[in-house]
């Protein structure tokens, strides 16, 4: 029996060392945190439990990509439909459909306007066509466009085919704002169309369109939310690995991983200098750039070394969590965008402390109840920024960044909270608790550069310098997780194949994950 060290506990890490399990590799897993699953886990704050970063869910209705890696598994997806809790176990999620007529809002604060907007292909479709009507056919084109491309990448949909860069059409690597520009003349609806470029990071300029095309496919497709936290699904995959002779250690935080001779002989952990070394391959799914100060002197070429680290990587966020007073603000079953005006939708990474945010997405987590939600227990509000903003405090760590840091913080809460005021009169008094994070906390939870929300950034521009192979110059050593595909709940669990082939042998693990019945 082959045994797999997995360095790792998020999304990244979890699938890949369930899908190696189940199919009969010994696997164990490695997380430096107290508590499991990277962006998945959770934390208590007053009572009340927030997710930290996986809140919006595409792909996980029946029928889609990661529907399909969790049947395999064993995993049960259930949903409450807003009614009686269904039973579950340690291998159930329960999730919440979004509403159907509208899987997203946006509003525009100095126009007073929001669009509501709803799942669907054709109700995508129609439903803008009717707010643009000189754009009807331009927007059928468009949507056109997401599928098709995203109907270039077989592994999206569970095919076995190839999905080297170069083997796709023109357009897959136009940015994601030329894509739009390409199908739609109204500077509004180009605008509105890239609402969702929070959610991978968008660059205009810079951002694949492919990137775009199949974020979007996702969420038109229909998406969901955790009920309860999304911690759940971590808990799911290490029991998927428990169960198959594996082991999921916390607080493991690797310091050192010894190399020889172009192979990983042993892995040194910050608890008592323990050193493991009964494995035959590693699988790392921590960022690139974290993984190699671990490795020994000269295991890497001082050119891939180089090109590792100046990958540009993707913004972070300044996020608010709002604990409600109870039955006084409605429970809001989809995600809420807002932005200040029309044509800064690629503007919300950037930061001015005058006009900060000049957008950011709200949404109120589902609660496990046995009737339909009427009203919020919480909110989570996500703003952008980048990491350049909290620099002065990089070399201090969680819960000891000193007054100013405070007070910088408090500030920003305040000026979040100003904006919420517009949207809803009154909101401060709604509030029971609030608390927030920075990019700093990013960094030190996430063991992400510079706070990176999504790890590196895909470049258009430039993408065979922002693509970094699964396959590294140590024989035993592979990487997964967000930085060597795409990110999120779709493309972080692709990868996790693409990764176990690759220890497995190719063409192997999709055959499988399809043949279940």
């Amino acid at each position: 029996m082959q045994r797999i060290a997995v360095i790792g506990g998020g999304l990244g890490g979890l699938f890949t060392g369930a899908l190696l399990a189940k199919e009969g590799y010994k696997v164990t897993v490695l997380e430096k945190n107290h508590t499991l699953g990277g962006g998945l886990q959770t934390f208590l704050r007053h009572g009340m439990r927030f997710e930290t970063g996986m809140h919006i869910l595409g792909g996980l209705r029946e029928g889609g990509s990661i529907w399909k890696i969790c049947r395999y598994l064993g995993i049960d997806i259930i949903t409450d439909d807003q009614g009686e809790m269904p039973l579950r176990n340690d291998k159930t999620i329960v999730l919440r459909p979004t509403d159907a007529d509208c899987m997203d809002s946006i509003t525009y604060l100095k126009h007073h306007k929001t669009y509501r907007i709803p799942e669907g292909r054709e109700a995508f479709v129609t439903y803008f066509s009717k707010e643009f009507p000189h754009e009807a056919e331009h927007i059928h084109d468009y949507v056109d466009a997401l599928f098709e491309l995203a109907e270039e990448i077989d592994l999206f949909w569970m095919r076995r085919g190839s999905d080297a860069l170069f083997s796709h059409s023109e357009r897959f690597l136009w940015s994601a704002d030329e894509l739009i520009a390409h199908y739609i003349q109204d500077e509004r609806l180009r605008d509105i169309l890239a609402y969702m470029n929070p959610m991978y990071g968008g660059v205009k300029g810079h951002t694949p369109a492919y990137i775009h095309a199949l974020i979007n496919v996702l969420y038109i497709t229909g998406p969901s939310r955790f009920v309860g936290g999304s911690q759940q699904l971590a808990d799911a995959l290490a029991t998927v690995i428990r169960e198959h002779g594996g082991e999921v250690i916390t607080d493991a935080e690797v310091v050192r991983i010894v190399v020889d001779d172009h192979q990983t002989t042993a892995i040194e952990l910050s608890n008592n200098g323990t050193v493991i070394k009964d494995f035959t391959q590693v699988v790392s799914a921590i960022h690139p750039a974290a993984l190699l100060p671990l490795c020994t002197t000269g295991a890497f070429p001082k050119s891939y070394t180089t090109r590792v680290n100046e990958i540009p990587n993707t913004y972070s966020a300044f996020t608010l969590y709002i604990q409600f007073k109870e039955n006084v603000f409605p429970y809001i079953n989809h995600t809420c965008y807002e932005q200040d005006d029309y044509g800064e939708v690629w503007e919300h990474g950037e930061y001015d402390a005058h006009d900060w945010p000049k957008g950011f997405m709200y949404m109120t987590p589902a609660d496990a109840v046995d009737a339909p939600q009427t009203y919020a227990s919480k909110m989570i509000i996500n703003c952008l920024m980048p990491f350049s903003v909290v620099e002065r405090w990089e070399n201090t760590r969680v819960g000891h960044r000193g007054d100013e840091y405070k007070t910088w913080k408090q500030e920003h809460v305040e000026k979040v909270l100003d904006k919420m005021e517009l949207l809803y009169p009154g909101f401060r008094n709604t509030i029971q608790y609030v608390e927030a994070s920075s990019p700093l906390t990013i960094r030190d939870y996430y063991h992400q550069p510079q706070g990176a929300l999504y790890g590196m950034r895909k470049d258009c521009r430039n993408i065979m310098l922002s693509q970094i192979p699964l396959y590294t110059k140590v024989r035993n050593l592979f990487l997964t997780g967000q930085n060597i595909n795409l990110h999120g709940i779709c493309g972080v669990p692709l990868t996790a194949i693409n990764t176990a082939e690759a220890i497995m042998g190719e063409k192997v693990l999709v055959e499988r994950i399809n043949s279940v019945g």
